[in-house]
């Protein structure tokens, strides 16, 4: 995929009332657009991804797969408060020439769609074939189609939620926790390593996945072994693996932004905010998911005019989303077709 960044400079206004000065939006695009803009598929990606989609969901893009390159343009824009080049805190502030850091401010899932929408704007794209994401991603696409719905042809969200439960919520505090218990973090340091941030994906880790995935993968062979069990280096391999590529300051920032999910602020009511999603929707749900339970899913179905659920079968859990490529394609293709 290509990437492209823009800058708009600008004041950007927060949902929580602070302002950035000014703004910078990191994407990703492959395929080629039509004359009249009109074959797009706008991936959001979800918490530590970044706007590769290629990278983090392969499978999903190329000739013939289920974000098809030979008919569709295939854009992905890195999220407000990531480390993958939109701002963030990483980026510097314009006012001290110093990164951000813990004096980022707080954004929403409103915040990083009204980002997309400028740059929607500023590409001219005037029609989206299909709007779609996982988790995080997710919430983007139904807040989206709830502000824009004239925009999108078709909407698919993925393993995702119309408010975030308290069950989400404390996960999130938890991970927050461990990250403030670090020295590092406290002491606004970007240097790595990071084992707040180690500790936070360890956490993440298991709601992720499911009691049945640990106790086939990480089982035991030896009826001996008194410690250095597999379950303990795999979860100590997962947070150093995140702990090289990501922010701890990032993550910080973003898990509060899947706590503010909530899409009936500022309207009557979750059901009134859905109902005004006049696109063609399919919802897709993960059977094994517990950190966002097919329920959730169904929820955001029936309030939808004449949305289709699919839940797929994985032994996965909420991770299902990233790896059960054949199923979400044959059903993504379907819808599409």
């Amino acid at each position: 995929m290509k990437e492209h960044r823009i800058r708009i400079e600008k004041p950007f206004e927060l949902e929580c009332g602070e302002i950035l000065p000014e703004l910078e939006i990191h994407y990703h695009y492959t395929g080629e657009l039509n004359k009249n803009k009109s074959n797009v598929i706008w991936v959001c990606h979800a918490l530590t991804a970044n706007s590769d989609v290629e990278a983090w969901w392969p499978g999903m893009v190329g000739s013939g797969l289920a974000f098809d390159t030979d008919r569709y343009f295939i854009l992905c824009a890195n999220i407000l408060g990531s480390c993958y080049g939109s701002t963030g805190p990483v980026s510097l502030n314009p006012h001290t020439g110093a990164k951000y850091g813990k004096e980022f401010p707080m954004v929403t899932v409103k915040d990083m769609v009204n980002a997309h929408q400028l740059l929607c704007d500023y590409l001219e794209i005037q029609q989206i074939q299909l709007i779609t994401g996982g988790s995080l991603g997710g919430q983007q696409a139904l807040e989206w189609a709830v502000v824009n719905p004239d925009l999108f042809a078709h909407l698919v969200p993925i393993a995702t939620n119309a408010i975030a439960s308290p069950w989400g919520i404390a996960f999130n505090e938890s991970q927050r926790m461990a990250i403030q218990a670090d020295p590092g973090f406290q002491a606004g340091q970007f240097s790595y390593p990071s084992a707040g941030l180690r500790a936070a994906r360890s956490i993440a880790l298991l709601s992720y996945r499911n009691a049945q995935t640990y106790n086939k993968t990480q089982a035991e062979t030896s009826k001996d072994k008194l410690q250095d069990f597999k379950a303990c280096s795999y979860q100590q391999y997962q947070g150093e693996k995140l702990d090289k590529r990501f922010d701890h300051f990032s993550y910080y920032t973003l898990t509060k932004a899947l706590d503010s999910q909530n899409l009936g602020r500022g309207r009557k009511s979750l059901e009134s905010a859905l109902i005004q999603i006049e696109v063609k929707t399919m919802v897709i749900g993960i059977s094994s998911d517990l950190l966002f339970p097919v329920h959730e899913q169904r929820f955001i179905a029936k309030h939808i005019p004449g949305a289709s659920l699919i839940e797929i079968d994985s032994f996965y859990g909420h991770d299902g989303f990233l790896l059960e490529v054949d199923q979400l394609t044959k059903a993504i293709t379907n819808f599409l077709n």
